[in-house]
């Protein structure tokens, strides 16, 4: 009897902590009675009935980097399902493009489970299902685009693919948060001739950069040139203004001085012949000697300027 109740006791301790299922932050578990769907469970402390509840298991993917530098992919079943976002890195894929290049590319999509009820039972093995969706669609997208497109529009392809994931995802439980392309991968022979196109764009615009910098360089000199120019004019007009004003008023002052006693008119003749005489005979090496032909006026004008001194000598 002793032993049957230990028997007994031992059993129902068993089947107790079978009934035991703590569930982790951010999991979820679904439980199937008798094979239909009873409860989910969330994180922290549950009970269920061991042989009727039974939990339901979901696919999961992995990836793991083999020696040879590869990604090799393998999926396990697991009970538990993980809220948390997840990532899934794409194999290369062969896409052609609008103007019928082929190229490669692969893909990182960034996702998360938030109904794990749909994520179980409205789809059979869902990282599968994620990855043929992602697979078609990219190469219904990338289609529809010439390479050059391709290649400068992968925000635009970002964004488009992750829309229409995100929308066909909705009903499985599961939000598409976004989608990266990683490299797009041409052949060498376009990618050569990409190269070349390349170069010889640069080399175009440096030199219409060069050409520009050479253009502006010459508008500035001209500019830089007429101003100085002007300035110099303004310079000589200014220094003959002073020159004309300064002499001006030394004429007025020998016409005043001699306004009464003299003859002022004779005065500034003779003065204006004897400077015109002494420029044309300035020079160290000049050895010829000029007499003006009007030797007796200016002999007259000297003698004029005499006359007016001794006048002004004897008045005064």
């Amino acid at each position: 009897m002793f032993t049957f109740l230990f028997i007994l006791v031992a059993a129902l301790l068993v089947y107790v902590f079978k009934g035991i299922i703590i569930v982790q932050q951010q999991e979820e578990v679904i439980i199937q009675r008798l094979g239909r769907y009873e409860k989910t469970l969330n994180a922290g402390l549950n009970f269920i009935f061991p042989v009727l509840d039974t939990p339901r298991a979901i696919t999961k993917r992995y990836s793991q980097k083999g020696m040879d530098g590869h990604a090799y992919y393998f999926s396990k079943q697991s009970d538990r399902i993980d809220l948390r976002e997840s990532v899934y890195d794409f194999p290369r894929q062969n896409v052609i493009t609008k103007d019928n290049v082929s190229i490669t590319i692969n893909a990182l999509l960034y996702f998360q489970i938030v109904d794990a009820k749909s994520a179980v039972y409205e789809i059979e093995n869902l990282p599968e299902a994620i990855e043929k969706l992602t697979q078609t669609t990219l190469r219904n997208l990338v289609g529809q685009l010439e390479l050059q497109e391709t290649l400068v529009s992968r925000d635009k392809i970002n964004n488009e693919l992750r829309t229409i994931l995100d929308d066909a995802t909705n009903k499985w439980g599961v939000k598409v948060n976004r989608v990266e392309l990683q490299d797009i991968i041409t052949p060498v022979d376009i990618q050569n001739a990409m190269d070349k196109q390349m170069k010889a764009e640069r080399e175009k615009r440096a030199t219409i950069l060069e050409a520009e910098g050479l253009k502006e360089a010459a508008i500035k000199k001209a500019e830089g040139q007429k101003a100085a120019a002007i300035l110099t004019a303004e310079g000589v007009a200014q220094a003959r203004v002073i020159e004309a004003d300064a002499e001006k008023e030394a004429i007025g002052r020998v016409i005043e001085a001699l306004a009464k006693n003299g003859q002022p008119d004779k005065y500034l003749i003779a003065m204006k012949y004897l400077e015109a005489l002494k420029s044309i005979t300035a020079g160290q090496n000049n050895k010829i000697v000029y007499m003006p032909y009007e030797a007796t006026g200016i002999l007259s004008s000297v003698d004029g300027i005499k006359e007016m001194f001794n006048a002004k000598t004897g008045s005064n």
